[in-house]
C-alpha cells in the first residue's frame, strides 16, 4: 500500500492574532492525513506569528506586505506536502470541513473549491452587496469559460502541488482565486466544488475593497480568457 500523501494547510494571515491559534489546532486536529500547517504571517503588526507557532504550525514571516496571492507564492518556497489546503485565518473557514474536500480531490480532479453557496452562510458572514457580488463575477467566470461554478471566489479550496505550482500566478491581492480557477479551467482542468460553512467575521476588519478588488477580479477573468 503507497503512503498517504502529505498534506499541506496553508494559512495566509494578517494581523489575524484573535482567531489563529484555534484555526492552527482546528487545522491540526481535522487533518487526518500526515499534514503540516504553514502560517504565512503576511507583514502582521500584532502577535499572529508567535501565537501560530505556540499552537504548533511552521510560520514564514513576511514584511513588508505582500498581498494574499504574494503570500501564497511564497509559500510554494517553503511547504513540502503533495497536497495543499487553503483557507482563510480569520475564522470564517471552519477546519473541521477540510477531510470533505481532501476526500473530493480524487484522481481526475485539480481543484476542489469549497463552496459558500452550495453551504451555508452563517449570520453576518456575507453583505447583501458582496453576495450579489459574487454572484455576477460567477456568471461573468461561467459565462466566458462554459463553467458552472457556484463560488470563484471561495478561499477555501484542496489543490495537487504539482498542479498549483505549474500554473503562472502573477496576482498580488485578493484576485488570486480567481488567477488560479481561471487558469485550471483554460488548461481543461476539473474542478468540482463541495459545500461548506461560511462563519461570520467575529474579530479584526477585511481590506478587500469591493470596488478596488472587484476591478482587478473581472480584469483577471478577461485577461486569462483572452489569453488561451
Amino acid at each position: 500500500m503507497s503512503p498517504e500523501p502529505l498534506v499541506s494547510v496553508v494559512l495566509p494571515a494578517h494581523d489575524e492574532a484573535a482567531t489563529i491559534s484555534a484555526i492552527v489546532a482546528g487545522c491540526r486536529a481535522h487533518t487526518r492525513t500526515p499534514h503540516e500547517v504553514w502560517v504565512i504571517d503576511d507583514g502582521s503588526r500584532d502577535a499572529t506569528a508567535e501565537l501560530a507557532e505556540r499552537a504548533g504550525a511552521k510560520v514564514l514571516r513576511l514584511s513588508p506586505n505582500r498581498g494574499k496571492g504574494g503570500a501564497i507564492r511564497e509559500a510554494l518556497d517553503h511547504i513540502e506536502g503533495e497536497i495543499i489546503v487553503l483557507l482563510d485565518a480569520d475564522g470564517q473557514d471552519d477546519p473541521a470541513e477540510i477531510p470533505r474536500l481532501l476526500d473530493a480531490l480524487v484522481p481526475g480532479v485539480d481543484l476542489v473549491i469549497g463552496s459558500r453557496f452550495l453551504g451555508t452562510f452563517r449570520r453576518g458572514a456575507i453583505s447583501t452587496i458582496n453576495r450579489f457580488g459574487t454572484m455576477a463575477i460567477n456568471g461573468l467566470f461561467n459565462l466566458a469559460f462554459g463553467a458552472k461554478v457556484t463560488d470563484t471566489q471561495a478561499g477555501f479550496r484542496a489543490i495537487r502541488s504539482d498542479t498549483l505550482r505549474g500554473l503562472e500566478l502573477s496576482a498580488r491581492h485578493y484576485d488570486v482565486e480567481t488567477e488560479m480557477l481561471c487558469q485550471v479551467v483554460a488548461r481543461g482542468g476539473r474542478v468540482v466544488e463541495v459545500p461548506v460553512t461560511r462563519h461570520g467575521r467575529d474579530h479584526g476588519t477585511t481590506d478587500f475593497s469591493r470596488v478596488r478588488d472587484g476591478l482587478r477580479i473581472v480584469r483577471r477573468i478577461a485577461q486569462t480568457r483572452l489569453g488561451y
